[in-house]
């Protein structure tokens, strides 16, 4: 019998970057040639001993033989993801089995040196990652590679990092000046800080929002729709438990570990109350830096994951966390890039690629997931040599879906309101089905004294392509007065389609009658972490919008609790004292309005200059949620304006619309500019400045000139319009860089606002629904 041929390593070839060129090469040409591949570093560090865990390679190593190194370290073999190969090596060579929740990504390193003469030349790009344990792991629990690993030990850090800098040659060198000092640097600050300081940071964030009670009285509702109430309260809790799940897989177990810990000293309280603002252990005011690290994260003990040593019960470790929010949430694996993604979704048929780039379904590796769930809408998924595979929300939150739905549909057999019957009925079929088409046509049509919206919807949390949408409910209360005074501003979408500023072959005819309903907030869930939003415009399903157009909600108890306690105080600052008098209510809300009608026109459905059909949102990617603000903001500034020369709104607007623009603008901008709506937000307020028709004053303050306002709206408006219609992603690329920053002026009016402590933003108190769900437990 023939010897069995043994196949050699094959790896990716990347560009200096890190991107995948699409060729993979046998390891040893790649090493040959100098091209650049992907490999893993992976420290094992005991926290109650500040000590690195180091291997010594093997004398037969190629690389660096007989030299002190890295806990373990291995190359990404084509079509392997970085995190399976990083518990792989960690096995293979040391023995110890870890779960996926043991790995924190810390950096992305690059790694070049020639070795043997130059017939080795290494060109890495290092995932590396930390697994931090409470103390050391036994000898005796290892089991060593021997063709890989001779020995372990412990060292102290920064020991190992003196070693480092002076060159010992019996340790495999790494520049601590370059990447790679981002280790130490990180072990040094994480615990370093004291618990005084810390809870003087936790309380100095706090402070940021000021807590609001949401109490709105239920008069009008119905006793069945009291009732039906309960349950579509249960069922939008539900809508935090995905939520949580879809930002980071172990996010839902730090929630749990920091409630639980709550009461046990001021600083676990105060961590709850600032994680429960953010719903993460990112902060939304602080361009998502993590005020968290694993070094806060839950305990676990894994029995079992080495060799069994007596007296030893087995390894205890941090649930891991990234220090750097994830730009892809936990819609898609940490380590896919987006040229990974577009090489994979060119092998895809076209239903496939429309599941893929669809807001319902995430994208796994094949290792992660269960053979079961390999199936899209009743169809076996291709098998892909990069191993990506979509699964839909139906069964990726499956058991959360099942528990929301029943609670709907009980909730639907309770009330009396047809409505808001039809809508949970639907709604409670989307989450089993996946298909949420109907469930949306039955929100649009909604006209009940109840108003809920519930399920998934918003993309920002998905910054890679902003595809994937976020679950989240709203509950409330119609307001039948306001309602019924904002429907002028839902009937005149189609003149004002006709009349935007920008070119007549872009413009739609089609545009659909916007049915506006105002609201009085009970409680909201799922997506709706750091900042509130005071109204949205859904749905976001394009079919919808071609067809029936968008419908819209207004919080006006969360409007009026923004403009009392965040825009009056700011206008008080930054405003210059003779266009105070301009700050009013009406026009803060009235602007609020046109923002959400303006979602709904303008350029969605496009066609593209080789004449394919395409949307804003496929082909401006993560770049579309910021410049969509953008857009509803500053058109809805030019739609107001337009309005009031039609006399359908009155003249009195024409400069408190653009004065409390500008208060507002400051307002948003202290979002962060990571975030869409304060990213749109510095957009305009740098363009209206570089117009001149924002001024800045020699004592700090602001004004309109209200002889250039006017002309500087329409020209941004024609600019982000155009950019829409014709899916130039390069344009709006450039566009962004140019004006979405912090320019001085803003800065010198946050500035302003920081030293004063104007709150940034609201935390609502949910009384009325927290007595109606602790009545019924």
């Amino acid at each position: 019998m023939a010897e069995p041929t043994h196949q050699e390593e094959h790896l990716d070839v990347l560009t200096k970057t890190g991107e995948k060129t699409g060729v993979s090469k046998p390891r040893s040409l790649v090493h040959r040639d100098g091209d650049y591949h992907r490999a893993v570093h992976v420290w094992i560090y005991s926290e109650s001993t500040q000590e690195l865990l180091l291997q010594k390679r093997a004398d037969c190593k190629a690389s660096w033989p007989a030299k002190w190194d890295i806990s373990s370290a291995g190359h990404i073999s084509s079509g392997e993801s970085s995190l399976l190969t990083a518990r792989r090596e960690l096995f293979e060579e040391l023995g110890i089995d870890l779960p996926k929740d043991a790995f924190e990504l810390l950096f992305v390193s690059r790694h070049e040196c020639v070795l043997n003469n130059g017939s080795y030349i290494n060109n890495e790009i290092n995932d590396v990652y930390l697994v931090t344990t409470l103390s050391r792991i036994p000898m005796e629990a290892f089991t060593l590679q021997e063709s890989e690993v001779s020995s372990v030990k412990y060292m102290f850090w920064n020991d190992y990092k003196h070693i480092l800098e002076e060159g010992d040659d019996q340790y495999v060198p790494y520049d601590t000046t370059g990447q790679y000092s981002q280790l130490f640097v990180i072990l040094e600050q994480r615990y370093k800080e004291n618990k005084e300081a810390i809870s003087l940071r936790l309380q100095n964030k706090l402070n940021r929002y000021a807590p609001i009670l949401m109490n709105p009285e239920l008069i009008g509702l119905s006793e069945a729709d009291k009732e039906a109430l309960f349950h579509i309260l249960r069922a939008a809790i539900v809508m935090d438990d995905i939520f949580y799940l879809q930002v980071w897989h172990t996010n839902p177990m730090l929630r749990d570990w920091l409630k639980e810990r709550s009461n046990a000293s001021e600083i676990d309280r105060l961590k709850w109350m600032y994680y429960s603002i953010n719903k993460s252990p990112w902060s939304c005011l602080d361009e998502n830096e993590a005020f968290l690290t694993t070094a806060d994260s839950l305990v676990k003990l894994l029995e079992g994951s080495t060799k069994p040593v007596t007296g030893w019960k087995g390894i205890e470790y941090k649930v891991a966390f990234p220090l750097v929010k994830p730009p892809g949430a936990n819609f898609y694996p940490l380590d896919m890039d987006k040229k990974e993604f577009e090489l994979w979704k060119g092998s895809l048929t076209k239903s496939e690629q429309e599941a893929a780039t669809g807001f319902f379904s995430v994208i796994r590796r094949q290792d992660d997931i269960p053979s079961s769930v390999m199936v899209y809408n009743g169809t076996k998924q291709s098998v892909n040599p990069d191993c990506l595979t979509i699964v839909p929300y139906s069964q990726e939150y499956k058991t959360f879906l099942e528990q929301a739905a029943q609670f709907l549909f009980r909730a639907a057999e309770l009330s009396d309101s047809s409505s808001l019957t039809k809508l949970l009925k639907a709604k409670g079929n989307a989450f089993l089905s996946n298909n949420y088409y109907e469930s949306d046509i039955a929100w649009m049509e909604l006209d009940s004294k109840l108003d809920v919206t519930i399920g998934p919807y918003e993309t920002y949390e998905d910054t890679i392509f902003g595809y994937k949408a976020t679950f989240e409910a709203f509950v409330g209360i119609r307001d039948d007065k306001a309602t019924t005074q904002v429907k002028l501003f839902g009937d005149h979408l189609q003149v004002l389609e006709q009349n935007l500023p920008m070119d007549d072959i872009y413009k739609s005819k089609d545009v659909v009658a916007a049915p506006i309903r105002v609201i009085h907030l009970i409680y909201n869930s799922g997506d709706v972490k750091g900042p509130q939003t005071v109204a949205f415009n859904l749905p976001n399903d394009e079919r919808i919008v071609n067809e029936r157009g968008t419908s819209m909600v207004l919080l006006k108890n969360v409007s009026e609790a923004k403009f009392k306690h965040i825009l009056l105080p700011i206008a008080d600052v930054c405003i210059k004292a003779d266009q105070k008098e301009f700050i009013d209510f009406e026009s803060f809300y009235t602007h609020t309005i046109c923002h959400e009608c303006c979602h709904g026109i303008g350029p969605h459905t496009i066609t593209l200059p080789n004449g394919d059909k395409s949307t804003v949102r496929l082909e401006l990617q993560e770049l579309h949620s910021a410049l969509e603000e953008a857009k509803a903001d500053i058109v809805g500034l030019w739609a107001l304006k337009f309005l009031i020369n039609q006399e359908l709104l009155p003249k009195s607007l024409s400069k408190s619309i653009y004065v409390s623009f500008l208060a507002g603008c400051f307002r948003s901008t202290r979002f962060g500019l990571k975030e869409a709506h304060g990213k749109g937000q510095a957009l305009q307020f740098n363009w209206l400045y570089e117009k001149g028709a924002f001024l800045m004053h020699l004592d700090g303050t602001f004004s309109v000139d209200f002889g250039k306002v006017e002309e500087a709206v329409e020209s941004l408006s024609k600019e982000i319009l155009t950019i829409q219609a014709r899916g130039d992603k390069v344009a709006a690329m450039l566009f962004l860089e140019n004006y979405a920053k912090m320019s001085q002026p803003l800065a010198t009016a946050l500035e302003k606002l920081e030293k004063i402590q104007v709150p940034v933003d609201i935390a609502p108190i949910f009384s009325v629904a927290e007595r109606l769900l602790s009545g019924r437990n």
